[in-house]
């Protein structure tokens, strides 16, 4: 008898007795590697291997362009049906559909969990006669093509979130001038060299240049004030603004019931996981889990709230 044919029956009892082979996974993000959706995916699988709750083997595609929604499309065409099929997405996702006329619906995805957040703050060059909020909006309704303001790209949640500031304070969201910047570091240079009246970015990348003293901070997107920042929430200032630069996870259209409830029940495990709660801190993410049907409404919600401020603003027809 051959030796290797006589092993192989007993290395797959062997294989069966220790539980069902973890079929690969494919995962799709939209966008290059190393920023907040590459690294929000792959920390977020390392973290499920490391505390045992998915071991298998994953497969990453990055995709970018368009707000994601290049990706998104490729991701649609190529993983309708599929189990085990995930696509990272984020908050920037709902307004890059918009603005760019996408075929591509988030409500024909399986909404799986959102997983982090990370709040923007408006900023002021430090020797500014802007003190606050108040001041900002009142500089809005004086003069608003001449104070700009310098954020994200057009349509993002900087955007929505300077818009949504506008409206609050009576200021016509179309009348703003809002200028799109490549980086946190060129809205703070803007902000610096007066080339921008204000500037509105993440908490990580604004508050570095606070602590330099080259900024101030006037107010955060946040519900409540956080830890370790001296700075009013928009709503503490008078004006009813919250929102969140939140990511997360969909599984593919058309995904087989059992599949995505095994993948949400894996996500609700890695949410309570000491492995995820160690991300969180090293990457100074905001913990921000909702799963499933719920994550379903949120998404709903969010895309009706921007899309109007998009109109509102004159971005999309």
């Amino acid at each position: 008898m051959n030796m290797k044919s006589a092993l192989l029956p007993i290395a797959m009892l062997a294989a069966m007795a220790t539980g069902p082979v973890l079929a690969q996974v494919n995962v799709m993000i939209p966008a290059g590697t190393g920023g907040g959706w590459d690294g929000t995916g792959r920390q977020a699988m390392a973290a499920m291997n490391e505390a045992g709750i998915y071991t298998g083997g994953v497969n990453f595609t990055n995709t970018g362009g368009a707000g994601g929604t290049i990706g998104l499309a490729e991701f649609l065409g190529n993983s309708t049906g599929q189990p085990d099929a995930l696509a990272v997405f984020g908050a920037i996702t709902v307004g890059a559909i918009e603005l760019n006329k996408s075929p591509v619906k988030l409500s024909e995805f399986r909404p799986l969990a959102r997983l982090t957040a990370e709040y923007l703050v408006v900023a002021v060059a430090a020797d500014s006669p802007i003190n606050s909020l108040k001041d900002l909006a009142e500089a809005l309704k004086a003069n608003p093509g001449g104070t700009a303001i310098g954020g994200g790209s057009a349509g993002g949640v900087d955007h929505i979130a300077t818009a949504l500031f506008a409206k609050a304070a009576g200021v016509p969201v179309g009348d703003i001038n809002y200028i799109p910047q490549t980086s946190g570091a060129e809205t703070v240079t803007g902000i610096v060299n007066g080339t921008l009246v204000a500037g509105i970015s993440g908490t990580s990348e604004f508050v570095p240049f606070a602590e330099q003293g080259r900024i101030k901070l006037l107010g955060v997107t946040s519900a409540e004030r956080r830890a370790g920042l001296d700075v009013p929430t928009f709503k503490e200032a008078g004006y009813d603004v919250e929102l969140a630069n939140w990511r997360g996870f969909l599984a593919a259209p058309g995904a087989p019931d059992d599949n995505y409830q095994l993948w949400i029940d894996r996500f609700t495990q890695l949410s309570k996981s000491d492995a995820w709660k160690k991300v969180l801190e090293t990457q100074g993410w905001d913990d921000y889990f909702l799963a499933g049907e719920e994550f379903g409404k949120f998404i709903a919600a969010e895309t009706e709230r921007q899309g109007q401020i998009l109109r509102d603003a004159g971005l999309v027809q």
